[in-house]
């Protein structure tokens, strides 16, 4: 018997720009930036101190502070200059599906996290969302590069010509500010890009078998 020739596989979001589902982005993007808010008004209001649940460095009671810090702010100010990176970075990067988005921003949280941990210094309390935006930030940057997408990288030159000075927050400076945080969130974000970008592929080389046709007889 003979064999047709296999099927070439569909292209797949790898060099997609925009989420598949944009409402579905908005909503999620808003929802999150909502969260930050509401958790900042309670902060406001209640005779409590939930900044005091950010990361402690080396401390096992300050541990569960990777969990909470990103949604933790200390002023609305801090809030303020968080929000317009988080909507547009969160939105942009839920371009390879919703599924694909949780993964990158929980490994990007983790990440972030635990490495302020590690090496933050252990008299100071760190809490923001600037981590995951730097994440998202660097995901955005070299995905194009690893799947090897010129509409990507378009992308990725329009954010950095905006928003590049910003990526000098990776290195030691300010004492307010977790350069920590930073650092190991746009490691993360390049992670996940690298990760991403090889699952897609991986995806995409499916091979099909074509239908087996009977011989005619001679």
């Amino acid at each position: 018997m003979t064999t047709l020739p296999a099927v070439p596989a569909a292209p797949g979001p790898v060099n997609r720009v925009v989420p598949p589902n944009p409402k579905q982005a908005v909503l999620v993007v808003l929802g999150f930036t909502v969260l930050m808010y509401l958790v900042e008004l309670v902060d406001l209001i209640l005779p409590v101190d939930l900044d005091r649940w950010g990361i402690v460095a080396r401390s096992w009671s300050g541990l569960d502070g990777v969990i909470w810090a990103p949604l933790l702010h200390s002023g609305w100010s801090h809030l303020f200059s968080n929000t317009l990176p988080v909507l547009v970075f969160g939105f942009l990067a839920m371009a390879g599906g919703l599924g694909q988005w949780i993964a990158v921003t929980v490994t990007i949280w983790l990440v972030s996290g635990l490495g302020v941990w590690l090496t933050a210094p252990s008299d100071v309390v760190t809490v923001g969302a600037s981590g995951i935006a730097f994440g998202w930030l660097a995901f955005l940057l070299v995905r194009g590069i690893f799947n090897r997408s010129l509409k990507q990288l378009a992308v990725a030159l329009a954010l950095f010509l905006y928003w590049g000075s910003t990526l000098l927050g990776v290195f030691p400076g300010n004492p307010q500010i977790s350069w920590q945080g930073h650092l190991f969130g746009a490691l993360a974000g390049v992670l996940t890009a690298w990760l991403t970008s090889r699952a897609s592929r991986g995806k995409g080389k499916v091979e099909q078998a074509g239908p087996a046709v009977p011989e005619l007889p001679a």
